[in-house]
């Protein structure tokens, strides 16, 4: 009797396994790219209220990243600063400037600005900035060289592995105190004896388990 199916139809089996698994593999490998915030998150950059640039304030004119993120050493948050802190300057520099009438008016009518926020943890992560500042970890480390953004970017992912690899391995993210806003420091040579010696100085010991940023 002939053969109704020629013999190459016995590798057809094969053939639809292997389309298969390569389209679920290519779905998958999409989904966790495209979809993971290291392209979903990196390069955000909101258009704010007003034009306030970071290059002009902390870059040009050296402007401590404290003096307008006042609690960001004694607080779990970096808190956005009041208007009051902006006109403590713009009240004598530039106080007609129509780029400025949003502050001025925020300030006259005593209500808050509302700036869109670049930098955020979903709800379920604990972040404490104080414990990391305390530690010796830069603002640069997680925000990126702020100094010369005209609008603020997000720079990292801010994912649960970009922090564990940090907490696995903190040596080269600890700087000395004086350098927390530093934004062009870099680790020395002796960054390995530095940050053996800060760690059993400070007892530092980043959880890795879920309970240390799930509470």
């Amino acid at each position: 009797m002939a053969q109704i199916f020629p013999e190459w139809t016995n590798r057809l089996p094969l053939f639809s396994a292997g389309a298969v698994f390569m389209f679920l593999a290519g779905v998958i490998g999409f989904f966790w790219y495209y979809g993971s915030p290291k392209y979903t998150d990196v390069g955000y950059r909101p258009t704010q209220p007003v034009p306030y640039s970071h290059k002009l304030h902390a870059g040009d004119l050296g402007i401590d990243c404290r003096y307008c993120h006042t609690m960001v050493e004694t607080s779990p948050t970096a808190n956005v600063p009041p208007t009051k802190t902006c006109m403590n300057c713009h009240t004598l520099i530039l106080p007609q400037s129509e780029k400025l009438l949003p502050i001025r008016e925020s300030f006259a009518n005593r209500t808050p600005m509302r700036w869109v926020r670049v930098h955020k943890l979903a709800d379920f992560v604990y972040f404490n900035h104080s414990a990391h500042l305390s530690a010796g970890v830069g603002c640069a480390d997680c925000h990126g060289n702020v100094a010369e953004m005209e609008k603020v970017t997000q720079m990292q992912p801010l994912s649960m592995s970009w922090c564990l690899d940090c907490h696995r391995n903190p040596e080269q993210h600890l700087r000395p105190r004086e350098d927390l806003t530093n934004m062009k420091w870099t680790p020395p040579a002796d960054q390995a004896a530095f940050a053996k010696r800060v760690i059993e100085e400070k007892h530092i010991n980043p959880p890795t388990d879920c309970s240390g940023c799930h509470r």
